[in-house]
């Protein structure tokens, strides 16, 4: 809160420069799109071989290699969308968009693995009568080659990139899948433990819902616009309080936009009344800021300190600062 006979000054410092050090936004969309035809082409043919083979295993990897493709379609959309540059009524750009597209995909997991779950109890309590396990082992062999390949596309982007993290999950969550067709198609056709089957099945979606668990918190996080978990508000703010014109932190409020870009609204009390003075703490903590933490996106309000008068003084042209003189 602004007091009377005291100056505020501000920096709205929201440079459009990111530290990601990822993909160009068309070469996500490359990899996203090739993932796509490989994952749309391959679940065909998986739902094929899986009713000809009568696989509840690879019935499922069908079913959840379709979805995926849904997912990858998401994902793209959502890639697109995050290009459009920022605006007047979307200051912060598009990046947002990811992150409901990553929180979609974690909720899908959930739902894939639950119906995999249900049917693979409904296999155990009811196994057929046959199973064809070379077609069924042969499928999956390929079929973890490709997600393989498209787990390997989008793996690099997936450290810094919710939505493509999303992606990248659930060509893991195929890969673990096929290795247990797999493993289920070896059981039955050298030991023939038709129950291995739906066993394996149900253990494969325990694997999924594991992994998607994860995706779902961290959205839900940015979401809510909670603190980021990697930067320790109380470091922080001891970093403001190094320099000796800072008296007090009057407010402090960091939050996510899209992951990798953190956005710092602070409010100081400053003993500095020269305008230049001003400009230059506020250059050095955007500097210290990006530096030190990461946050390329810092909204600074300096006010006068009570024991200092409220003069408004000449400001740095080289920034974008104005004093305030709150109301009498």
């Amino acid at each position: 809160m602004l007091h009377h006979h005291h100056s505020s000054h501000c920096d709205h410092s929201l440079p459009t420069a990111s530290l990601d050090p990822g993909s160009t936004p068309i070469q996500k969309l490359r990899l996203l799109w090739i993932a796509l035809i490989l994952t749309g082409c391959f679940s065909l043919a998986e739902l094929v071989v899986s009713h000809r083979s009568h696989s509840l295993a690879l019935l499922a990897d069908s079913g959840h290699l379709f979805s995926d493709t849904l997912s990858l379609a998401l994902a793209l959309l959502a890639t697109w969308i995050a290009r459009l540059p920022a605006s007047e009524q979307a200051p912060f750009g598009y990046r947002r968009v990811e992150i409901l597209a990553a929180l979609a995909n974690g909720l899908s997991l959930v739902a894939i693995a639950c119906w995999v779950g249900w049917e693979a109890i409904a296999r155990l309590q009811s196994p057929p009568t046959e199973i064809l396990s070379l077609p069924m082992l042969i499928t999956a062999v390929v079929g973890l080659g490709v997600n393989s390949l498209n787990a390997w596309f989008l793996h690099h982007d997936s450290h810094h990139d919710l939505n493509l993290r999303g992606a990248f999950l659930h060509m893991v969550a195929d890969a673990i899948s096929s290795v247990g067709v797999i493993l289920a198609a070896i059981a039955v056709g050298k030991l023939h433990w038709l129950w291995a089957d739906g066993a394996i099945s149900l253990l494969v979606a325990g694997f999924i819902a594991t992994g998607a668990i994860p995706l779902i918190q961290q959205s839900l996080n940015i979401l809510l616009e909670r603190t980021p978990q990697q930067i320790d508000l109380p470091t922080l703010a001891a970093t403001f309080m190094q320099h000796e014109a800072v008296v007090s932190i009057d407010a402090l409020k960091l939050w996510t936009v899209a992951l990798g870009q953190e956005v710092l609204c602070v409010q100081l009390q400053v003993n500095l009344r020269d305008g230049l003075a001003r400009d230059r703490l506020l250059q050095q903590i955007q500097t210290q800021m990006q530096q030190e933490f990461g946050i390329q996106e810092v909204i600074v309000q300096m006010i006068l300190a009570p024991s200092q008068p409220a003069i408004a003084t000449q400001l740095s042209p080289t920034l974008s600062n104005q004093i305030v003189l709150p109301s009498q």
